[in-house]
């Protein structure tokens, strides 16, 4: 018989997991979760990475789950230990990734006891969680059907619409590290069976006939995974008159006649059209929204109605004008309310205005872009169009993916932020666990230089490959604080905003093996793309060097732009 660690409950998760269809772990060394790392590595049906630092594997795990769609694991030990999963279990809740955090603990009894590597870990997440669950130190007779129940029911939970990260805090007392012969057998698996539901005819042809003119229908996406099914039934209404489609770069969708490019188009209406293009009813779907314009924009125009599809884990009213809660896949709604749609007869000029408006918004762009100074602005409009088609798109929070925004034409395959809470941490890493799940598609990460530094560790992570591309911008650090208005005008911006951040990419590209790239104005910017793009042998890394205030100044100024 093979050997396995004694711990019924560690042997039972792994059971549980492979059996359930978990094909990813991602584990961090640790002593209290001995039996895990021992049971996982006798079995061979799950794929078990290992990452030293909490953090970066809690974003490692994220960046895995984000794009397979699939629940991933991720395994941590006793103490603080857990407490560094946080930014990744609450960015996974916000973003509806099926995390699945198991953490071993020490005895209930040693809990507060001055017990090294001792802190309260049950509950530890209980806002960013679908579900907590404690497994008992002690497992005897009806205690392993309870603890087979509740571990089915974790997992479970994770993979019920709508997806969210659980946490499995497991009691493991001494000894730890024993193992003995454990005969073959196989947990109780409970099997999950969820059928997608979809609106019936009743409610279809209510819905429909609220859209019809004179009504002004506006349909706003948020981040998304790329949908053929949905792209589809979005552009068959994008084409309808009295229908315009707002589409975020997170969004991943593509249509001739979307506006891609939201805050640019907003930022050149007038006063009059600002009110004389103003929605009746929004339609709105997807993650948060990274444009700010938007949302003020349908906040102060107060729309009649406003309509949120998705799988909620609560009320969104973002717009502060809900009226319809409709949950259901976004997918499914769009494509019946085409079907339903698509036989009425529709007259109207709203949608033909409102694309006249992103066309003058594209002219002052390309004014704009033309005619600016070596910038952030200037570095974007180079290295977007630059990426290859078959690159996959990490991006982070700051200045990254709001530059991003503004490029709304693009031919790389999809693209991805950390919008659910929108911080800087984790970038890094979660694009190094999204990398492995593409498989031999590349990954390239826009980076700014504080968010790099937040995450540098994951550079340490072994997880490099050549496959991985990163550019950092780097521009003193907190380049959006030189565009916002609550810290632009600050006398203490220099000092307390951008100044602390020295990225020293060229040593630590040097100290990690990647491959390493610099350009300092336009034309080496221009030279270094397809040498950078074209690197086979290791990961690279390509620092825009720009200069913070004038890439502010740039910025303000693209905002200001009016059409005659």
């Amino acid at each position: 018989m093979p050997l396995n660690t004694i711990n019924y409950s560690s042997r039972c998760i792994v059971d549980v997991l492979q059996s359930a269809g978990v094909e990813e772990v991602v584990a961090c060394p640790g002593s209290r979760n001995t039996p895990l790392l021992i049971a996982l590595s006798r079995c061979q049906e799950l794929k078990t990475t290992v990452v030293v630092d909490e953090r970066t594997a809690g974003f490692v795990a994220l960046g895995k789950s984000l794009v397979s769609g699939a629940p991933v694991a991720v395994v941590c030990t006793s103490g603080t230990a857990l407490l560094n999963f946080a930014p990744s279990v609450a960015e996974a809740y916000y973003r509806k990734i099926p995390l699945i955090v198991i953490s071993a603990d020490r005895p209930v009894e040693w809990i507060d006891q001055d017990d090294s590597q001792t802190i309260r870990q049950f509950g530890a997440f209980q806002n960013f969680v679908k579900k907590s669950y404690d497994i008992p130190s002690r497992v005897e007779g009806d205690a392993k059907w309870y603890v087979n129940r509740i571990l089915n029911d974790a997992v479970m939970s994770a993979k019920m619409q709508p997806y969210g990260p659980v946490h499995i805090n497991v009691q493991i007392p001494e000894p730890i590290g024993l193992l003995e012969e454990i005969p073959d057998s196989q947990e109780r698996m409970i099997r999950l069976v969820a059928p997608a539901a979809e609106l019936d005819d009743v409610d279809v042809k209510q819905l429909a006939a609220e859209l019809v003119p004179p009504r002004r229908i506006m349909i706003i996406a948020g981040f998304s995974a790329p949908d053929k099914a949905l792209n589809g039934a979005l552009r068959k209404l994008s084409q309808l008159p009295n229908v315009v489609v707002l589409t975020e770069t997170l969004a991943n969708l593509r249509g001739d006649d979307f506006i891609s490019e939201i805050d640019a188009t907003l930022s050149v209406l007038s006063e009059d059209e600002r009110e004389d293009l103003a929605p009746d009813i929004v339609i709105s779907f997807g993650g948060a929204l990274v444009s700010r314009m938007v949302k003020q924009y349908i906040r102060d125009k107060k729309p009649d109605q406003h309509w949120h599809v998705g799988r909620s884990l609560t009320t969104v009213d973002c717009f502060k004008s809900l009226t319809i809660r409709i949950e259901l896949e976004p997918r499914s709604f769009f494509c019946q309310l085409v079907t339903e749609l698509g036989r009425a007869d529709l007259m109207s000029d709203f949608r033909r205005r409102w694309l006249v408006v992103r066309d003058s918004a594209r002219s002052l762009h390309q004014a704009c872009i033309s005619r600016a100074p070596w910038s952030d602005l200037k570095a974007f409009s180079v290295i977007i169009p630059a990426i290859p088609r078959n690159y996959n798109l990490q991006l982070s929070n700051g200045t990254p993916v709001r530059y991003a925004q503004l490029f709304g034409e693009y031919s790389f395959h999809r693209s991805d932020c950390n919008r659910g809470v929108s911080g800087i941490d984790g970038s890094t890493s979660t694009a190094l666990g999204a990398m492995t799940a593409y498989g031999t598609a590349p990954t390239l990460l826009i980076t700014g230089d504080m968010s790099a530094q937040y995450d540098v560790g994951a550079l340490g992570s072994g997880l490099l490959t050549p496959g991985f591309k990163m550019i950092v911008m780097c521009n003193g650090g907190g380049g959006i604080f030189h565009f916002i208005k609550s810290t632009r005008d600050l006398d203490i911006v220099e000092t307390c905003f951008d100044s602390p951040c020295v990225f020293p990419a060229e040593a630590l590209s040097n100290a990690y093996g990647l491959r390493y790239f610099e350009a300092t104005d336009e034309l080496s910017l221009r030279t270094s793309l397809p040498v950078f793009f074209a690197e086979k042998e290791r990961a690279a890394m390509l620092a825009v060097m720009t200069d913070g205030e004038v890439s502010g100044r740039v910025l303000r100024d693209y905002f200001s732009q009016k059409r005659k």
